[in-house]
């Protein structure tokens, strides 16, 4: 049955169906016919009794015995005069002689008069009308068969089509055509996953852009650090009387940044696997900051950025300092990365009762409404033409979500387009 297909099994469940539906009908008018019958009778006896006793002093009571004889065929006399009435001698059809009910019963009179009243009924032999049944049941039988071959067909053809058409897209989206149009009517399941199949291949669509995306942005970062070492280690081959403190500089500064890289590529794959534990404990969030903020300024002083720490008193809380750490270098790096020619980034802490907010401002151009929801997904990028990062790898959003929502803390962008993003997050603090 497993390896059958849907339709054929509807086709064969229908049809098994119906052959017990006509089984339970030819042993109820055959086999049980004539057991059924004789308990029929023998209960409208025992109505009949019922009803005289009832209306034993009415003087309806003979009127009410001829209707019994009448309707029924429940013959009632006196007991003393009763005569049971004769049989054909050769029986009924086919020789069998027909079966009596015959029963006396003592009824009281409303004057204390008791009389004893006889009351019989012939159970008639049903042969004929098993036989009647027989040919009808024949006939019934060959018009169920058909109907019920007709009904499965078309049912379960009509079940199983929109499958079967889903089927067929489904089989062109797992092979990358994510074009797939899902459309399926008949019944609401089936609607219903027509409609969660085209969001699957909506999302699958935007997942794999995203991955072009990512490998055209990682062959860039690669490609550029990886030709200046070798194009600074093949001089230094060449010419190795001329080697200079800022060859070997380059090249060290090329291999940390491939290094930062692939670390960030390992962060996010242990932050959405869920195998990145937090080491939780109390710490100086203003001194942590304070050092971030100190350490990036020094690695970019050369490049005119002017990066400032503002905040009135240190706060204490309790977090992974290290991941924290990396979330805040993070927003930092991208603030760098999209500023404009003012290159003036500020770094703000605002103690609240409980909280503490930290917010990352930069003087970029801003973020559009319509793309802000989208900033902290997998691999987007605003603005589509990659540029290379002056430090940083481009997946920094995506690890600073899921550090922030690893510690369950809230976080944000305020942005507004031509006057820079505003950055933030906030940690309960310690009084």
């Amino acid at each position: 049955m497993d390896r059958l297909k849907l339709k054929w099994k509807i086709f064969i469940f229908l049809l098994a169906f119906c052959g017990v539906l006509l089984l339970i009908l030819w042993l109820f008018q055959t086999v049980f016919l004539s057991d059924m019958y004789k308990m029929i009778r023998r209960n409208e006896l025992h109505q009949a009794i019922a009803l005289v006793e009832e209306n034993i002093d009415s003087p309806d009571l003979s009127e009410i015995l001829f209707q019994l004889e009448t309707d029924k065929s429940v013959i009632v006399a006196p007991a003393r005069d009763f005569l049971k009435p004769q049989m054909p001698a050769n029986g009924g059809p086919g020789g069998a002689r027909p079966e009596t009910i015959t029963q006396t019963k003592e009824f009281t009179l409303s004057n204390g008069q008791v009389i004893s009243l006889t009351f019989h009924a012939m159970i008639t032999p049903v042969n004929a009308t098993v036989s009647t049944l027989q040919i009808q049941l024949y006939i019934i039988t060959a018009i169920m068969i058909l109907a019920a071959v007709a009904i499965a067909l078309v049912l379960s053809d009509v079940i199983a089509k929109p499958l079967v058409g889903l089927n067929d897209r489904a089989k062109k989206l797992s092979k990358g055509n994510y074009n797939a149009d899902f459309i399926a009517s008949g019944y609401l399941e089936v609607k219903e996953l027509s409609d969660t199949l085209n969001s699957t291949a909506i999302e699958l669509s935007k997942v794999d852009e995203l991955r072009r995306q990512l490998i055209a942005n990682i062959s860039h970062d690669l490609r550029t650090p990886l030709a200046l070492i070798y194009s600074y280690a093949e001089m230094m081959q060449d010419f190795p009387d001329e080697i200079t403190t800022t060859q070997v500089q380059t090249i060290m500064s090329e291999t940390k940044r491939l290094s930062s890289l692939v670390n960030d590529i390992l962060d996010v794959s242990r932050l959405e696997t869920g195998t990145m534990e937090l080491h939780m404990r109390s710490y100086n969030l203003t001194e942590s900051i304070d050092k971030t903020v100190a350490r990036l300024s020094e690695l970019l002083r050369n490049e005119g950025y002017s990066i400032v720490f503002e905040h009135t008193e240190d706060v204490y809380v309790t977090a992974d300092e290290a991941k924290i750490t990396q979330a805040l270098y993070n927003l930092l790096t991208n603030a760098v990365n999209y500023s404009t020619d003012d290159r003036h980034i500020i770094v703000r802490q605002k103690r609240g009762q409980n909280s503490v907010r930290i917010g990352v401002h930069d003087s970029g151009d801003g973020i559009s409404p319509e793309n802000i929801p989208y900033i902290w997904d997998r691999y987007y990028k605003v603005d589509k033409k990659h540029k290379r990062a002056i430090t940083g790898t481009g997946l920094g959003l995506s690890i600073v979500k899921q550090i922030f929502e690893l510690h369950g803390v809230g976080y944000g962008v305020e942005s507004e387009l031509g006057k820079g993003s505003v950055f933030w997050f906030e940690l309960e603090s310690k009084q």
